[in-house]
């Protein structure tokens, strides 16, 4: 079986929150682009945390807008064995250096996983050394929360993307 690999990290110096996937799916990986299915809810979802339209926009500008609201990108696992896009069907997973990363982004102040297996691979290499969000998956696989319900538990990164008032 061949082994898949993920995406570069799409971060720069301010970062504030930095949303973790497990590992890009056939569509995404096809296409060469982050969240690349489009029945994946993903660039739904950051348009009502950003309140900000994304869908109509080119890939690029869609990341460019992400980092303008100081979102950043990027998965747990780097590369690994898996038949089509479940992540139930993940084998032998490497993962980013999560660590390295974080350190060196100064403005970060929260890691969003986008799914239980972001959260559970990528909670065990973060620890407690930052405030971490454990979000329901916006990929079309995960049907046990609508829409709706997943835009309310993805507004919990409002409180990270939208500075304080000074």
């Amino acid at each position: 079986m061949t082994r898949k690999a993920g995406f570069p990290a799409v971060v720069d110096a301010s970062t504030r929150v930095l949303i973790l996937g497990s590992l890009p799916g056939e569509a995404s990986l096809a296409v060469q682009q982050y969240y690349g299915n489009p029945r994946n809810a993903f660039w739904r979802l950051m348009e009502g945390v950003l309140d900000t339209p994304l869908v109509p926009l080119a890939y690029e500008a869609r990341l460019a807008a992400l980092l303008t609201h100081r979102v950043g990108l990027w998965d747990v696992i780097a590369e690994a064995e898996r038949p089509g896009s479940l992540d139930a069907a993940i084998r032998d997973p490497a993962a980013n250096d999560l660590l390295q990363l974080i350190e060196k982004l100064p403005a970060l102040r929260a890691v969003a996983f986008n799914g239980g297996t972001a959260a559970k691979l990528g909670g065990k290499l973060i620890g407690d050394r930052i405030t971490t969000l454990a979000l329901p998956s916006s990929s079309p696989a995960h049907a046990a929360r609508t829409f709706a319900q997943k835009t309310e538990a993805w507004g919990a990164l409002k409180n990270f993307v939208i500075p304080e008032a000074s």
